[in-house]
């Protein structure tokens, strides 16, 4: 019985977190550059980068096609531990990951979830300085990424 619990308590926080909202931001760069700026702002803010996935890479190895699509996964210990100490299951999205990819008409998009939902998918205090900390971050991180040369 315990097991059945802890199965449907994971899979409920599974289906929040996928509802969690999207952000999207424009970037006026391919996505391979954009991305080039996004590890560039995470490395430059002390963060840690932990993979740079390239699912067009991924597709080509299969001979299937896929527009370019690339996701960062990073994080910062300092802003992830507490989210994590408040409900362990926040693991299931983090460290943070942003993807990067071209859209049916050709743009480069940049998405990520907002980190305020945290509280709703999970068992995180809603006014966690954490959650605030890494929304801004995120924030000001995409924003890098997609700012055009000058």
């Amino acid at each position: 019985m315990k097991t059945f619990i802890l199965v449907l308590a994971m899979t409920v926080a599974s289906f929040s977190a996928h509802a969690a909202e999207l952000i999207t931001k424009s970037s006026p760069h391919s996505v391979s550059d954009t991305m080039d700026q996004l590890v560039a702002a995470v490395e430059k803010a002390g963060a840690t980068v932990f993979a740079r996935v390239d699912h067009a890479a991924g597709a080509a190895g299969i001979d299937a096609e896929l527009k370019p699509n690339q996701m960062l996964v990073f994080g910062n210990p300092k802003i992830g531990t507490p989210i994590m100490q408040a409900d362990p299951m926040a693991g299931l999205d983090l460290p943070i990951r942003v993807v990067i990819f071209e859209d049916a008409a050709g743009d480069t998009q940049v998405a990520y979830h907002d980190p305020q939902q945290f509280a709703a998918s999970y068992n995180v205090p809603a006014d966690l300085k954490s959650l605030a900390m890494m929304a801004g971050a995120l924030g000001k991180l995409t924003d890098a990424a997609v700012q055009a040369s000058n």
